[in-house]
């Protein structure tokens, strides 16, 4: 008896508090949302079926709770694998009936009776699964570190993250590859690797984005025949000069920097809306929320993503076993991203990506795959022991 009471008070229910503002916000955001949704999307319940999303990401969190988090690594590539299936499914069109293409991308299998799966949602968490075994099982077999052995491990995250990367460019989906790269990033900067074979490779970073933005410039027709996509140029366009194309490319951050920029201070009141937004309950739900809460309900959401954050920093720095700290790493660089991106593009900071804001914009999968993730951080604080001279 006295067991199950002390397991009860590792659960961490801070967490789990700012996890039901965060359901809360959602909730009157979406609802917000309600007045500027096409017509043919007016009949359905997106408040409910968040809801129902929210529910199965508790049984999820629930589920993930009851296993001790260091079996993670003995089904890690298993799920990896899985995950590599799925993917390769979608870039041979098996099966061709479940296979879904929107808006341009092959990114979803169409499941009867329960909605469309994204498996680049599940993909993330199994990277996380798999990149956090590779670090521990490597500085478990070589315990002094030296440049060849960093660069052997920096070969072995690199190919494990390549692998899914190069199928959801071929989907395409360039907003879910520049998760997984922010997952991979986040696993760089706490596995050990020297500080200057980072350097080398975020001085290489650099120079790509430089040469790239220099090719746009200086060979624009170079730049549009090989570089990208027709529908990747249309956003990057969007994204530079939105009013030169605002009547196609731009239109979507047009509408969202109006939105936001007419809330104000205090915002025009729930429910009360004059700018029409594309994708309002998904994508562009931050400027839902900008518009009819203005200044002061974004911070407050901006305020509960930073506590979130936090905290889950708190809980990996706590932890005394790696694994578990390197879990909950990959896990803050995921949702870090995500959220950063999601408001980024909004307010024209960063390029329109599609992907959704954490927590907040409707979805099935992508809501899942949070809560699953933040389920694994909650394992890691269940079972972190705090001895007295630590």
């Amino acid at each position: 008896m006295v067991s199950d009471k002390k397991t009860e008070q590792r659960i961490d229910y801070t967490l789990l508090f700012i996890l039901f503002l965060l359901a809360i916000a959602s909730t009157f955001a979406i609802l917000s949302a309600q007045p500027v949704l096409p017509e043919k999307l007016k009949h359905i319940n997106f408040v409910a079926q968040q809801w129902q999303w929210y529910v199965i990401g508790l049984v999820a969190i629930g589920v993930t709770m009851l296993v001790d988090y260091d079996r993670f690594k003995q089904v890690a590539w298993y799920l990896y694998g899985f995950g590599m299936l799925l993917l390769l499914g979608l870039e041979f069109n098996v099966p061709s009936s479940f296979v879904q293409t929107i808006k341009g991308a092959t990114s979803w299998y169409r499941i009867p009776g329960f909605g469309n799966i994204q498996p680049s949602e599940l993909m993330k968490i199994f990277l996380i699964l798999v990149l956090a075994q590779i670090i521990v099982s490597h500085r478990e077999k070589y315990v002094e570190s030296s440049v060849k052995l960093d660069l052997f491990l920096l070969i072995k995250l690199s190919v494990t993250t390549i692998a899914p990367l190069l199928l959801l460019v071929k989907q395409p989906d360039m907003g879910m590859s520049m998760v997984f790269m922010s997952i991979f990033g986040s696993f760089l900067l706490v596995s050990g690797i020297k500080w200057r074979i980072l350097f080398v490779l975020l001085f290489s970073f650099i120079l790509a984005i430089v040469t790239f933005v220099y090719i746009y410039f200086a060979f624009p027709a170079f730049f549009k025949e090989h570089l990208l996509d027709d529908y990747q140029l249309a956003r990057f366009y969007g994204w530079l000069a939105p009013y030169e194309y605002s009547s196609d490319e731009g239109f979507q951050l047009i509408k969202s920097l109006l939105a936001i920029g007419s809330g104000e201070l205090s915002g025009k009141g729930f429910m009360n809306t004059d700018v029409f937004l594309p994708e309002p309950h998904t994508d562009f739900i931050f400027a839902v929320i900008g518009e009819q809460f203005g200044f002061i309900g974004a911070s407050i959401v901006i305020s509960l993503f930073f506590i979130l954050i936090y905290r889950m920093i708190h809980i990996a720095l706590e932890c005394n076993d790696p694994y578990g700290s390197y879990l909950c790493t990959g896990v803050i660089g995921m949702i870090t991203f995500q959220v950063f991106q999601n408001i980024g593009m909004t307010i024209g900071l960063l390029p329109i990506t599609g992907l959704p804001l954490p927590f907040i914009s409707y979805g099935g999968s992508s809501l899942a795959t949070y809560m699953l993730a933040i389920g694994i951080v909650l394992n890691v604080r269940s079972r972190t022991r705090k001895y007295m001279f630590d």
